[in-house]
């Protein structure tokens, strides 16, 4: 049956799209910029939104054909339609979501490679080069992000083993958190390594906004305006719950004291973990996806980060690292055909060999983003310098890197 065309899936991909966009623009930016310095807050806002920008021209330039194209030995797409030449007047439909035009999936994608891109930018806040940062996003996006995707959405290898990844657990989450593993310890410790927030109101607007937009994210990669998106939806606010109210738990176990801090990183844990398994898994699973991720995230943040000294400001390894992992192999234990017909399940469904070809997946997909960034940083660090002058870093880099201030005096 030929593809036909769904007003209805393309209404929703519209406002999916929209949802994404948002997450990125402002929702990263507020999230990041409160956690930080109030001498560094418009660079840290600054670095997402350049990354968006970046990203949407390059995405249509090369970047969906690349990882969307024609498949080529199971490791990239075919380049066909530089500058996404005659889609549009086209109108064709999609092959990847038969019942809205290719544009919309395409531009979809875009929301997707651009938050990804930008989540990395967290770890690396207060010290490094603005200038460093414009050469680390294009090249990251074509060297790692396309790669990856195409691996496990566009066709490739990893697809073609029939990998889980609903919504980006391993091309978003994991490839973003092992990278900016990778990247921080290239760029090294901030002469003042403690997370002081200056602006906590505006982390709670942007997790607001991450939440919010986050059903774009998974109940929009259900690719149209169906029942697995209702399922996709009540599962990732299930799990975001779960994930704060584990985290507020955490801390009071811990310090003594529940902390609003840890509740936004609770939400952000949750949402991020059940990404992978979104449109696989029903309400119980989410329950328990969404407090293992905030319980392990916790310990990720609080004892493992010291453990091995790296300086990981915004704790984007900690939570979306650690949350790709997690949620990418409980995608492999949780699914089930009885949310998606199209899949065979996973271990509890009788299906074990899914949690294999899911632990394959996070291994080599972490093992090429580390590899990958640290390579990127390296040439970077060599030609254009990674850090910031030291004095630079002491007073501030939106003075000293932009001539402005987020405050009057």
């Amino acid at each position: 049956m030929d593809p036909i065309f769904s007003s209805g899936d393309t209404a929703w991909m519209l406002i999916s799209t929209a949802l994404v966009i948002l997450m990125t623009i402002p929702g990263l930016a507020l999230f990041y910029g409160g956690l930080i310095r109030r001498e560094n807050v418009l660079n840290t806002l600054f670095l997402s939104f350049i990354t968006f920008s970046i990203v949407s021209v390059l995405w249509f330039i090369y970047g969906y054909d690349l990882a969307f194209g024609a498949d080529i030995w199971g490791v990239l797409g075919t380049l066909t339609n530089p500058f996404f030449n005659g889609v549009l007047e086209s109108g064709t439909l999609s092959s990847y979501a038969p019942t809205i035009p290719e544009g919309l999936y395409a531009v979809f994608q875009m929301t997707f490679a651009a938050i990804t891109v930008a989540l990395i930018s967290g770890a690396i806040v207060e010290r490094m080069k603005f200038s460093a940062w414009l050469a680390f996003v294009p090249l990251w996006l074509t060297m790692v992000y396309l790669p990856i995707a195409h691996w496990v959405w566009g066709g490739g290898w990893l697809f073609q083993m029939g990998v889980l990844d609903f919504a980006g657990g391993i091309v978003v989450h994991l490839s973003s958190g092992i990278g900016a593993l990778a990247l921080v310890l290239l760029v090294g410790i901030r002469k003042n390594a403690r997370l002081l927030p200056h602006h906590l109101g505006y982390s709670v607007i942007g997790t607001g906004l991450l939440w919010f937009g986050w059903f774009g994210f998974n109940a929009g990669s259900a690719l149209g305006a169906t029942n697995l998106a209702v399922s996709a939806m009540i599962v990732t606010n299930t799990s975001a719950a779960m994930g704060m109210l584990a985290w507020v738990l955490m801390d009071k176990l811990n310090t003594g004291k529940p902390t609003l801090l840890g509740a936004l990183s609770g939400a952000v844990a949750g949402l991020a973990t059940i990404t992978p398994a979104a449109g696989y898994v029903n309400i119980t699973s989410a329950l328990i996806i969404g407090f293992m991720s905030s319980v392990i995230c916790y310990y990720a943040v609080s004892h493992l980060k010291p453990l091995i000294g790296y300086d990981d400001a915004l704790d984007v390894f900690g939570i979306h690292g650690m949350s790709g992992i997690i949620g990418t192999l409980a995608a492999g234990i949780f699914a089930t055909p009885l949310i998606n017909s199209a899949i065979k399940g996973g271990l509890i469904a009788g299906n074990p060999a899914q949690l294999g070809i899911q632990l394959l997946a996070v291994v080599v997909v972490g093992l090429y983003s580390f590899v990958a960034t640290y390579l990127i940083g390296k040439v970077i660090d060599r030609t254009i310098g990674l850090r910031v002058e030291e004095d630079h870093e002491v007073q501030g880099l939106d003075l000293n890197l932009h001539e402005e201030s987020g405050y009057r005096p």
